[in-house]
């Protein structure tokens, strides 16, 4: 389980240290930084999936990302007292994500790029990676270090370089791990790839998941929900079927899903009290649709060790919210949850129901900032030194 997220120079998130616990609600107003934090945790699965570097391209490149404040804005202008000034700039121009568990940790560093005659100068570099054991990062703790291009592992005898040629773009997740030389890479880059993140499940009148589908044994749900009638026929039958019929039960007393198959094609089919027939994908609304989803979802047979949830609220009705807070409980047995959420009927469900750790996100002269959260307050991180 993850203890700690920081994240340093990336968006409105200029150095922020968040607590992690089993359940996590991540809430605020709008631009208060939550999809901020959600794409960060993003960011640190794309480096263990290899695509870091074209995650941030999508996004505009490292100059549409990077803070766009001072560097360490005068306490008088945080307070408000003053406004925002800028200055000359002390250290180097950085990205930094990171994260820490019960056993590892791992931090990574990305800077504008040394040479600007390449086609790909928008490109960042990475400039530092470093796992080690426990909640904090110490030189005496490291593990296994990347500085530019070269990949260091620690040995009984002191440091041993395992590779001179890792590219810039490249983090050494994807580019170094191996279970003789690097098994701690080996293991937090499978940690990383297990993430699971929905916020694209599609209900719109095209969506895939209203169309029949080739079907196959599914224990996780695809991103976009395409795959969810064979998804809840996995589940059905080498999942938990009970907890399924009670997560329809609970939201549409009465309901039963049933999944039509034949000629390898799979649909989904909802009967409901007082129809002559069950009602096809295509014909439920989107708010339902959503629901079986996010059902889909959060009852996989094969739990994530970290699941993240975007705005699972959208296009749910109210009354629909604390079944669906429920759901979430029950996938929190199981796996590490974070819901990024601004429905204040999702937030007061999960608190009535369960104990989840509520973090409100606020901005704090163009920052986000945890409410409440004094310096004494954040979990212990040091970021390695470049």
């Amino acid at each position: 389980m993850l203890h700690t997220l920081a994240v340093s120079g990336y968006r409105s998130l200029r150095d922020l240290i968040l607590p992690l616990r089993k359940l996590n609600l991540i809430v605020g107003a709008n631009g208060s930084g939550k999809s901020s934090v959600y794409r960060a945790l993003r960011l640190l699965a794309d480096a263990g999936q290899g695509g870091l570097i074209a995650s941030l391209a999508r996004e505009g490149g490292l100059p549409s990302v990077l803070w766009a404040g001072p560097e360490s804005p005068r306490r008088d202008a945080l307070s408000g007292e003053h406004e925002m000034e800028g200055g000359s700039r002390n250290r180097p121009v950085a990205l930094k994500l990171g994260f820490a568990g019960e056993d590892f940790g791992y931090a990574i560093e990305l800077g504008l790029p040394l040479v600007d005659r390449s086609a790909f100068a928008l490109d960042p570099d990475i400039k530092r990676e470093a796992i080690w054991n426990g909640p904090r990062y110490r030189a005496a703790s490291a593990l296994f270090e990347r500085r530019g291009a070269i990949a260091s592992a620690r040995t009984e005898s002191g440091w041993r370089v395992v590779s001179k040629t890792v590219p810039t773009f490249e983090s050494m997740l994807a580019r170094c791990a191996d279970p003789q030389a690097a098994p701690e890479v080996l293991t937090l880059r499978d940690r990383v790839r297990s993430w699971r993140f929905y916020d694209h499940l599609r209900t719109d009148r095209e969506a895939p998941a209203r169309l029949p589908q080739i079907g196959t044994h599914t224990p996780v749900l695809g991103h976009d929900g395409a795959d969810l009638a064979a998804a809840l026929q996995t589940i059905l039958e080498i999942g938990d079927p009970q907890a399924l019929h009670q997560a329809i039960e609970d939201a549409f007393p009465g309901a039963e899903v049933e999944v039509l198959f034949g000629e390898g094609l799979f649909e989904v089919a909802m009967h409901q009290t007082g129809l002559l027939r069950p009602l096809r994908a295509a014909e439920l609304s989107d708010g339902t649709l959503r629901y079986l989803l996010l059902a889909a979802a959060l009852l996989s047979p094969r739990p994530p060790e970290l699941l993240v949830l975007n705005e699972p609220e959208t296009s749910l009705h109210p009354d629909l919210l604390p079944a669906l807070g429920r759901l979430i409980l029950q996938a929190a047995k199981r796996s590490q949850v974070v819901v990024v959420s601004h429905s204040v009927r999702l937030m007061e469900a999960l608190e009535h129901e369960g104990e989840v750790n509520l973090l409100q996100l606020e901005k704090i002269s163009g920052a986000t900032a945890l409410a409440g959260q004094g310096l004494l307050d954040q979990p212990v991180w040091h970021w390695p030194a470049r």
